[in-house]
C-alpha cells in the first residue's frame, strides 16, 4: 500500500480516537466533574493532530486527483465523532479499486514508484 495512503489511514484513525476521548471523557469530566485536566491535555493534542491530519489529506487528494469536494467531506470527516472511520474505509476502499485490488505489486504508487516502495538496488561491488 503507497505510503501516503497509509499516512492517511493511520492519521485518520488516530484523529478519530482522540476527538471520541475528547468529546466523550474529556470535555464531560471538565463540565461534568469540574476536572479541566484531560481538555486541557487532549483539546491541543487534537488540534495537533487534526493539522496533520489535514496535510495529509491534501497531499493525498492532490496526488489522487480529487475533487475539491471530495477534499472537502473528507477534512471535515475528521472533525466529527465516527466519521473519519467511516471516511477512511471508503478512501482506502476507492483507492483499492482504482488500483487494481489491495497490493497489486504493479500499482504505482503517488510518487510514480511500482509497488509503493523507494527502495535502492544494491551496489555490486
Amino acid at each position: 500500500m503507497p505510503r501516503l495512503l497509509t499516512a492517511y489511514r493511520v492519521m485518520a484513525y488516530v484523529t478519530g480516537i482522540v476527538l471520541i476521548a475528547l468529546l466523550f471523557v474529556a470535555v464531560p469530566l471538565n463540565h461534568l466533574a469540574d476536572n479541566p485536566g484531560p481538555s486541557a491535555v487532549i483539546g491541543p493534542l487534537h488540534g495537533f493532530l487534526y493539522a496533520v491530519y489535514v496535510v495529509v489529506v491534501l497531499l493525498l487528494g492532490y496526488a489522487r486527483r480529487w475533487s475539491l469536494w471530495r477534499t472537502l467531506v473528507v477534512l471535515v470527516a475528521g472533525t466529527v465523532p465516527f466519521a473519519a472511520f467511516f471516511a477512511e474505509h471508503r478512501i482506502v476502499t476507492d483507492a483499492r479499486t482504482q488500483d487494481g485490488g489491495a497490493g497489486a505489486p504493479d500499482a504505482a504508487d503517488e510518487t510514480g514508484h511500482a509497488g509503493g516502495h523507494d527502495t535502492v538496488p544494491a551496489a555490486h561491488d
